[in-house]
């Protein structure tokens, strides 16, 4: 496995700056927001796909840093009952699979998208609850006449473009956001539907990391490094289905960490030698989102812990046996 980030933490800085701060630090690959949620900051497909020397030059200064790109992320919403919103983000989605393929990248990132309640819905409906009868039925509407057609058309086009990994982010507000609606999704639409298989989100539903890693196998395509701290005291009295602002910390039931401020650096080798156990050795790619400290020392933190936890060599042979 490889250390990695998710470059959206410096869009701040330029490209270059942000790669070389990366680089000091012996990150090895970078996950590149390329529009949606994220933004583009560091790689904006419609500029990359229709002007050759901006697209010479990203490519130059990937280079020149040593830095391989994990994947292109471009969450967004494309099934929103907005059609101008989902418009957006289905295009944002398909500039991105473009753009994979003229860097001879097989695999993107983004979120699997919630529908709303009908065709003439305002908002996105995400439901949590099987009853009353309603949710249930509106549950199927929203998968069989929504997301699994969307899904099966895009999936299409980004094959015809040399993408084979879509590694849908599992979070709540979305369709997908867990082991089962994962693999449901993906044994409606295919293999090329899988996991950038990020703890945090998990950690705060009260599922077991190492317990999806085991259920989902070759289905992770990507993996963010991310903690949760849950506040037992918080949740005791209000539950996880926590709506306060990210900022007032101090009364949420739970916030997002850096690494090892969430859970130790066990908890963190666990994940990484079920991991392996599954067969993943691609990236561990650190979103850094810790209100409580800076860019710089939440990611430096992250780092130092990951470079204790990480396993990176090949096994060989059994030599004791």
């Amino acid at each position: 496995m490889k250390l990695g980030v998710f470059t959206t933490l410096l869009s701040n800085l330029p490209l270059e700056k942000a790669l070389e701060y990366f680089k000091s630090l012996g990150i090895e690959m970078v996950e590149i927001g390329c529009g949606g949620y994220p933004g583009n900051a560091h790689a904006d497909p419609a500029v990359l796909l229709n002007d050759e020397a901006a697209f010479n030059d990203f490519v130059a200064l990937l280079k020149k840093y040593d830095m391989g790109i994990s994947a292109l992320s471009c969450h967004s919403n494309p099934v929103h009952p907005n059609r101008a919103e989902a418009a957006a983000g289905d295009k944002v989605i398909r500039d991105t699979i473009l753009l994979a393929e003229k860097l001879g990248l097989d695999q993107i990132n983004t979120f699997s998208g919630c529908p709303g309640d009908s065709e003439n819905a305002k908002y996105p409906n995400w439901v949590t609850c099987p009853w009353p009868n309603d949710f249930t039925e509106l549950l199927e509407w929203q998968w069989n006449e929504v997301l699994i057609p969307y899904w099966k058309d895009l999936v299409a086009f980004a094959k015809a473009h040399g993408v084979t990994k879509i590694g849908l982010e599992l979070h709540p507000g979305f369709c997908v956001y867990n082991t089962d609606t994962l693999l449901r999704l993906r044994a409606a639409v295919g293999p090329e539907i899988g996991a950038n298989f990020d703890p945090s989100h998990l950690i705060w539903q009260g599922m077991e990391p190492v317990a999806v890693i085991r259920a989902l196998g070759d289905a992770i395509f990507h993996v963010h490094a991310k903690d949760t701290r849950i506040d037992k005291y918080n949740t005791a009295r209000t539950g996880v289905l926590d709506t306060k602002p990210y900022a007032d910390e101090i009364h949420r039931s739970w916030i997002f960490r850096s690494v090892g401020y969430g859970n130790d650096a066990l908890y963190w080798k666990d994940i990484v030698s079920n991991l392996r156990l599954v067969g993943y050795d691609h990236v561990l790619s650190i979103e850094h989102e810790d209100s409580l400290m800076s860019q710089n020392e939440g990611l430096t933190k992250a780092v130092e812990m990951l470079k204790d936890v990480i396993i990176s060599e090949k096994t060989g042979e059994m030599w004791w046996v």
